[in-house]
């Protein structure tokens, strides 16, 4: 008599709400450490876009604990007194695709097994200090290829999506920047 537990079907549905909500959490904690960066301030009295920012993740309900923990990531503060870093890794993606990664974090060691994890996953490795660095240009905050690696294969397109996917995921991971260069429009299955 399978598909007749109501406590199953509550499970399941409250599972998959649970893994959406999470993942909205996580994208507007990104967001609130973001606007306290570019505001330089933790107060949504002289930081308008930090308000705005809060504002969208009150009506999505995210805990006042969590926006807070977010906030204090911003500005530098984790929950154990640690200072938060900002540490650019480097790697490399499924057949060669250059990858930095920019993580905020108070823990190098566990964000490094983290992302060694992933990317040997993916076909790739952690490399060391300026061996991907030089395929990019930092303009501010931001980070730019100046050596594009044209991809066409739909199979390799793939990997590097979920690869993308999987590092955004993570708590501490900010931005990944990839060397790889497609155009799902071209790409003829």
């Amino acid at each position: 008599m399978s598909g007749h537990s109501k406590w199953s079907t509550i499970k399941h549905k409250k599972g998959a709400l649970d893994e959406k909500k999470g993942r909205v959490f996580s994208q507007l904690a990104k967001l609130i450490r973001v606007a306290v960066k570019q505001g330089q301030s933790g107060d949504v009295n002289f930081n308008p876009s930090l308000r705005l920012v809060v504002d969208k993740a009150k009506a999505a309900n995210m805990p006042k604990e969590k926006i807070q923990k977010a906030i204090d990531r911003g500005l530098g503060k984790s929950a154990n007194g640690r200072a938060i870093q900002e540490i650019v890794y480097e790697g490399f993606g499924p057949q060669g695709i250059g990858l930095l990664i920019v993580a905020m974090t108070d823990n190098s060691q566990r964000t490094s097994a983290e992302i060694r994890n992933l990317l040997s996953k993916a076909g790739g490795s952690l490399a060391g200090p300026g061996s991907v660095r030089y395929m990019f240009t930092r303009t501010g905050e931001d980070y730019t290829t100046t050596m594009p690696m044209p991809i066409t294969d739909p199979s390799l397109i793939e990997k590097l999506e979920n690869l993308l996917d999987e590092l955004h995921e993570l708590d501490e991971v900010e931005e990944v920047v990839s060397t790889g260069v497609w155009n799902e429009t071209e790409i003829v299955n």
